[in-house]
């Protein structure tokens, strides 16, 4: 998943959807623009550091990503499968579920939070979105 906001400090949460799943860590950007409008960033090589914890019983039905800054729900879907209004859609969706299921927000409450205080990125033109919500707000 390249995204520009993953980067050191992040919390990445990730669905699992098979028993005996395993974990990947692909190529490193230096650099990428929003969107990855050409399909490629600066590749570079990576020495990571990294600690995985299986959270049994939590329901994810997309990426989701935690910086000091935000909380962050990413609608991703196959490459160029739908446009990215479907992407948009999974996010802003998955954001409402995090908001009324983790942070006990009413519905109204979290349509509203989104409404006022979200901002999508485009991940990839070739369809992932990406909606953000400030922590500050949450408080």
């Amino acid at each position: 998943m390249d995204y520009n906001q993953i980067r050191e400090g992040t919390t990445l949460y990730l669905p699992v959807y098979h028993t005996g799943a395993l974990l990947f860590v692909g190529d490193g950007h230096a650099a990428e623009g929003d969107g990855e409008l050409t399909g490629d960033a600066l590749e570079t090589s990576m020495d990571v550091e990294f600690s995985v914890e299986i959270r049994k019983g939590v329901k994810l039905t997309g990426p989701r990503v935690e910086t000091a800054e935000h909380i962050i729900s990413v609608g991703a879907q196959p490459e160029f499968s739908s446009s990215l209004d479907r992407a948009l859609q999974m996010a802003t969706t998955d954001m409402a579920h995090w908001l009324i299921d983790e942070y006990k927000l009413e519905p109204w409450a979290a349509h509203l939070l989104i409404a006022f205080q979200g901002k999508y990125d485009v991940v990839t033109v070739a369809g992932t979105m990406a909606l953000k919500i400030p922590k500050s707000s949450l408080r």
